[in-house]
């Protein structure tokens, strides 16, 4: 994303040209930023040749899905609607792992006759109940079990998953007894141990670490595990200030442990893979005026970018078009929703706008769409795909009558 002459453009195609043709407000995505992506990951990564299993749950759009099975790619999937959306998207079964804490009898059921990689389990209960139904089924169901490696990611409270206080996974004492389990089981094969410390992680240490205890749980159970599932978590740069992760650091740490224990390491990235590439296009409906600030209300809500509401997430916001007039009071971008969480960001030395203006929250690829809803009733945004010079909707707008 750059100015061109003033104009603000995703791959050198014009974003008021984008909100006029498709309305607002829009998802955008760019397939040059995704392709870069996903070769960037695979060529960090490339001395050992990791799975990469794409985490559905931080976009769930089946043309891009697509898109990203065609760089062979798996899936993570944490329902039976994600895995039934990774099988659509035509993704082999034989590279999709299903990882979350609390998988349905039916969930399992359709899991198992779908021949999928490993379903990741989380408990106890979760091992007897995959075990009941591979005994019904006379089959031998491949599984991992999650450990809890009480690792602080130094990651938002809400996105993270490795603290002993968080509900992912099992902790060190239970891991065992579940291997033990496993064992005396003719229906289950362990093959894996599975990890994930949280989401939007830019440092290494914490992975380090997280390998540490990985390292002594195996050596201390003597199982060898075909697969060890490190998780995903990487994270992005929302603002251009905060640093990014150092994956030739954790490179190095993976294969230091992988002299140890050799097995296929196998990832779920969902961030790092679809984060950058989205963009919201929205635009302003009225500017209101206050003392010390002025609103300015869009035509996207909080059901089409919840993030900031859910986590006090902020995206960096710009004009499609370059001015020099500057605003001398705070913007405060907001949405039309009836919360007073429907706020997006407040910024200082904004250029100044007028109602009809276009602008556009970057970086929202990623949890973005896949968290909207249709709160107070509002349809979902259309969603579109520039891949070179052409620009395709991937879905369709939702309208009043799809809701009624």
């Amino acid at each position: 994303m750059k100015y061109i002459k003033k104009k603000l453009t995703i791959d050198r195609i014009k974003l008021e040209d984008i909100a006029k043709k498709f309305d607002t407000p829009t998802y955008c995505y760019s397939y040059t930023q995704l392709k870069k992506n996903i070769n960037n990951f695979k060529k960090n990564f490339k001395t050992f040749s990791p799975l990469i299993c794409f985490a559905i749950k931080s976009n769930t759009n089946l043309n891009l899905i697509k898109e990203i099975k065609k760089f062979g790619l798996g899936a993570d999937v944490v329902s039976m609607g994600e895995l039934m959306m990774a099988l659509k998207a035509g993704m082999s079964p034989k590279k999709i792992v299903f990882s979350g804490v609390g998988k349905t009898s039916n969930e399992i059921n359709y899991a198992i006759d779908k021949k999928i990689l490993l379903i990741n389990a989380e408990s106890k209960s979760e091992i007897k109940e995959i075990d009941r139904i591979a005994r019904i089924k006379k089959k031998k169901v491949q599984i991992g079990i999650r450990l809890n490696p009480n690792t602080d990611a130094k990651t938002l409270s809400q996105i993270s998953t490795g603290k002993k206080e968080n509900k992912f996974g099992v902790n060190e004492k239970t891991f065992f007894e579940l291997v033990n389990y496993c064992k005396s089981s003719k229906n289950i094969s362990l093959e894996c141990l599975s990890v994930h410390i949280g989401s939007q992680i830019l440092d290494h240490k914490p992975y380090e670490k997280m390998l540490n205890v990985v390292d002594k749980t195996i050596t201390k159970t003597k199982h060898k595990f075909k697969f060890i599932d490190l998780g995903g978590g990487m994270g992005i740069s929302y603002d251009n200030r905060s640093k990014k992760l150092n994956y030739n650091k954790y490179n190095i740490a993976i294969k230091k442990f992988l002299k140890k224990h050799p097995s296929k390491i196998i990832f779920e990235p969902g961030r790092s893979i679809v984060g950058n590439i989205g963009f919201l296009i929205s635009k302003v409906i009225y500017i209101k005026e206050n003392d010390k600030k002025n609103f300015v209300i869009l035509d996207a809500a909080m059901n089409d970018l919840m993030r900031p509401a859910l986590y006090g997430a902020n995206h960096k916001t710009l004009p499609s078009v370059k001015k020099n007039q500057i605003s001398k009071k705070i913007y405060e971008f907001v949405g039309p929703i009836c919360e007073s969480t429907d706020k997006f960001t407040s910024l200082k030395k904004f250029q100044k706008l007028k109602e009809k203006d276009i602008v556009v929250m970057c970086d929202v690829g990623a949890y973005g769409m896949s968290l909207s809803s249709n709160y107070n009733l509002r349809p979902k945004p259309a969603e579109i795909l520039i891949k070179g010079s052409k620009i395709r909707v991937i879905k369709k707008r939702q309208k009043h009558t799809d809701l009624m």
